[in-house]
């Protein structure tokens, strides 16, 4: 074990070096050529063997050990957001109005470090390891595009494993959760029709508006009474747009919003009430109501024997005080789901909180960065992961 400590700081100049020109140089979903471009110029230097193009800017590297055994795979995605970083760093984004704000720069500089060491042991490896860089995790969804692209096979991964920078937790802590720990996600569309008519006369028309309150008031009693208390689920109307005049009554409202859920009983149960909400109260007033669901993300769902091993491999490396046990999902939602939906696999989060250092915001805000010092810890743990479940 403190073998594979030495081995992750020793290349931690290295890490940091590729992190902060991932970070300078971030690009959305979908636009993560010059990503790709670097990640396979660094597999080259390594030797591991990789194919490009998946998903449009995915890169799927492979090490192939020297003896048969089973196949893990290793994810981390690749793009940044849409927003003006305002952090006084040496390395901030040269980008205006894109920031990696979430730490994906720093999910894929871990799985480099990862490739870098594991090519050092491939003598020793039984088996597969197959590196994942995912583009479009914040937009719409690579995870799902490269398993269809066929990712997952030849070889067939027995396993899969992947992290994310925990702001909320410190430097040398890793957060770990058994089963259900993240939500699946729905967009709601609305559209409310009644009749226009002036607005000192209501009685004459159908007040598209009033209507929308209704159904908006209805579908939080799904929350508060189809569901049961010790589950989580959430309906948020984000959006609503309706009328032209303040003398005319609507003749028809949009609605936008979304819909969180843990388990897939109850997202078909909530969707189910949704439509019969939005078709059947508009009727009662005299209007209309039409209901369309984009379905989002699955909810993510750890499976408990490989969060034990992540447990076992923090337990070995860093001690078992520094690993924290998260005891509620989040209603975030992570496209990582889908690599867990047929394989065996574990989600962890990876401290990288410094208040001495003020790194202390969240993800998606502005302000966001990480401690460096987490990057060797993240390649640690997913090596000895990979050691533990090959062996």
């Amino acid at each position: 074990m403190n073998n594979i400590i030495k081995k992750s700081q020793d290349i931690k100049g290295w890490l940091i070096d590729i992190r902060r020109d991932f970070h300078m140089h971030p690009e959305l979903g979908t636009e993560e050529y010059r990503t790709q471009d670097k990640i396979c110029n660094i597999l080259e230097k390594l030797n591991i063997e990789y194919k490009k193009g998946i998903a449009d800017t995915g890169v799927v590297g492979i090490i192939r050990g020297n003896y048969k055994g089973k196949t893990i795979a290793l994810r981390a995605d690749m793009d940044a957001l849409p927003i003006v970083e305002r952090n006084n760093v040496e390395y901030k984004s040269k980008i205006d109005g894109k920031m990696h704000a979430c730490g994906h720069d720093a999910h894929v500089t871990i799985l480099l470090g990862v490739a870098n060491i594991l090519m050092e042991m491939k003598e020793e490896i039984k088996g597969n390891i197959k590196l994942i860089f995912q583009p479009a995790e914040e937009t719409i969804g690579g995870a799902e595009r490269m398993i269809k692209e066929g990712v997952m096979e030849n070889p067939k991964v027995d396993a899969v494993f992947g992290l994310h920078m925990a702001p909320e937790i410190p430097v040398g802590k890793i957060g770990i959760k058994y089963g259900k720990m993240n939500a699946s996600s729905d967009t709601l569309n609305i559209q409310i029709f009644g009749q226009s008519t002036h607005g000192a006369y209501p009685h004459s028309g159908v007040d598209s508006i009033v209507i929308a309150s209704q159904v908006i008031n209805a579908l939080q009693t799904i929350v508060s009474r189809k569901v049961s208390p010790i589950d989580s689920v959430v309906i948020s109307i984000g959006q609503i747009n309706g009328g032209t005049a303040n003398n005319i009554i609507s003749n028809s409202v949009k609605m936008k919003g979304t819909l969180r859920t843990l388990s897939p009983k109850t997202r078909d149960m909530a969707i189910k009430n949704i439509k019969d909400i939005v078709e059947n109260i508009p009727k009662t007033m005299g209007g209309k109501g039409k209901f369309i669901r984009e379905e989002g993300y699955m909810s993510l769902i750890n499976s408990d024997n490989m969060v034990n091993l992540v447990r076992e491999s923090v337990n070995q490396l860093l001690g078992e005080k520094n690993v924290i046990r998260i005891d509620s999902p989040s209603l975030g939602v992570e496209d990582f789901s889908y690599f867990l939906k047929d394989t065996n696999g574990a989600f962890f989060r990876l401290g990288c909180r410094n208040e001495e250092k003020d790194i202390i915001y969240d993800g998606h805000s502005d302000r966001f960065d990480i401690d460096e010092d987490s990057l060797p810890i993240g390649v640690a743990i997913q090596v000895l992961n990979v050691i533990k479940f090959l062996k």
